[in-house]
């Protein structure tokens, strides 16, 4: 035994100077040698996530640095300590902080205590990536108008190998609930992962809680040696990325993964100049790659997907039809999202496998009611606002931002800020942030001089409108 363990010794001091002090000491300092048994050799590490990472990236490593000073080893095996090898309850709990660090009470929720109504999370769980969904692939994706440039971009990621020049990156895609974006992110991570790449694929929660974790356990080094190991990120639902510490890390492992040439792929519900709770630098890199917005699914897409839903459930249900009328008239009158189609669909199974009836337009109309929903208004930007009312004017965009007080500068400025009021969902603050860093008071007066104005002037009244019909269409 001394001698396997001295063995071992020289072992890990190669792997300590090939890999480095911080590497080695994250995924090889609580590795322990057990036995040689049968020409394996046996270790223990502390954790399932310990093992299944030093299984999937160094064990190759590790079993030939073992051939060389036996060469009769032909496998290594790794198992998870058992309770009963650790130390006692009573004494790991004297062991943990009496409180968390600062920057977990931050990256939770500035409080300095986790979300009541979100499981804490362990880091080895968000290392692992989140549940895919296996029937999001490239090949179930239905390709239309709206979505061309957004299946085009990740398929290219897709198909490019280890070492591939990067055309864009990151790839950020935007659009609204139920449009693809998760989609296309799962097909990118099931294409990726079946070739010579490593795709790591998180929802913007999970690696929120996971960096808490990290925090907590004060593993933060493994965490980020392993999002760093991916050669694609793949991050969904950006919009709830919260925390100023989560951002920080966030900001700093996107920094470090492009800067190493390693792909990134991010979705949101909105573009990175609308992310306000994240930080400019943030935004900025962002918006630095390609950023494509999914619009909204057109009535000829929207037949097409029903006919691939229907197409899927035929295969477990071969007795499952639907008339072409029916299709027609779901795919008019169900337009708000490729969700609701799913569920028409469902709906459509359910009442012919239950009822035993045939599928017929009536029924479908009667059953489609409530997904029937009157068509949402435009939802209009503050970009757009300052787009149409320097044009209207005749000034620049950069005027309407900067900090000059001339007439034709000024009342541009006020009919902007105005519209951003009553057409968008934003604060005055907000509002004030994105015409230049101007004071709430400032769009405030904004807003009453422009009020009072068009309760004086009919003319002025009139353009007014004018400019909002043109930002609604």
């Amino acid at each position: 035994m001394s001698n396997d363990q001295d063995r071992w010794q020289r072992i890990k001091e190669r792997l300590r100077f090939e890999l480095g002090e911080d590497v080695f000491s994250s995924w090889f300092g609580r590795m322990e040698f057990e036995a040689i048994d049968n020409g394996a050799v046996r270790f223990s590490v502390p954790t399932r996530f310990l093992r299944k990472w030093i299984q999937s990236h160094y064990a190759d490593r590790v079993l030939a640095q073992w051939q060389v000073e036996e060469p009769a080893i032909a496998r290594l095996e790794l198992t998870v300590r058992s309770a009963t090898m650790r130390l006692p309850v009573t004494k790991a709990k004297l062991a943990e902080p009496a409180v968390l660090p600062r920057e977990a009470r931050e990256a939770m929720n500035g409080h300095g205590a986790p979300r009541a109504s979100i499981p804490f999370m362990p880091v080895h769980d968000t290392l692992g990536g989140s549940p895919l969904d296996p029937r999001l692939s490239f090949e179930t994706f239905i390709v239309g108008r709206s979505n061309t440039l957004a299946h085009a971009a990740a398929k290219q990621i897709a198909i490019s190998r280890r070492g591939d020049p990067l055309m864009f990156n990151p790839l950020y895609i935007h659009a609204g609930v139920g449009l693809g974006k998760t989609h296309l992110l799962q097909a990118v991570t099931w294409a990726g992962n079946s070739g010579d790449r490593r795709v790591l694929y998180l929802t913007a929660e999970r690696f929120m809680y996971g960096f808490v974790s990290a925090l907590k356990s004060q593993t933060t080094l493994a965490f980020k040696e392993a999002l760093r190991a991916a050669d694609v990120l793949v991050i969904d639902d950006l919009q709830f990325l919260q925390g100023r510490s989560t951002q920080h890390e966030f900001c700093h492992t996107i920094n470090a993964l492009i800067d190493a040439g390693r792909q990134v792929v991010i979705a949101s519900d909105r573009p990175p100049a609308d992310l306000e709770s994240l930080d400019d630098r943030v935004r900025s890199r962002l918006a630095g790659g390609l950023v494509v917005e999914i619009g909204s699914l057109g009535e000829e897409l929207r037949l097409e997907i029903l006919k691939s839903r229907i197409a899927a459930a035929r295969v477990h249900h071969p007795g499952f039809e639907v008339p072409a009328p029916v299709l027609v008239f779901i795919a008019k009158a169900v337009t708000h999202n490729g969700r609701d189609l799913e569920g028409a669909v469902n709906r459509l199974l359910a009442h012919s496998k239950l009822t035993g009836q045939p599928v017929t337009l009536e029924m479908a109309e009667r059953e489609m009611r409530d997904l029937i929903r009157p068509a949402e208004p435009k939802r209009v930007r503050i970009e757009d606002i300052q787009r149409v009312v320097a044009r209207q004017y005749n000034v620049s965009r950069s005027d309407l931002l900067s900090s000059r007080r001339t007439a034709n500068v000024v009342r541009p400025r006020q009919v902007a800020m105005y519209l951003a009021k009553v057409l968008t969902l934003r604060s005055l603050p907000e509002i004030g942030r994105r015409f230049g860093g101007r004071d709430h008071t400032t769009v405030l007066h904004a807003v009453r001089k422009i009020e009072a104005l068009t309760g004086n002037d009919a003319a002025f009244a009139e353009e007014i409108e004018s400019l909002k019909r043109q930002l609604q269409e």
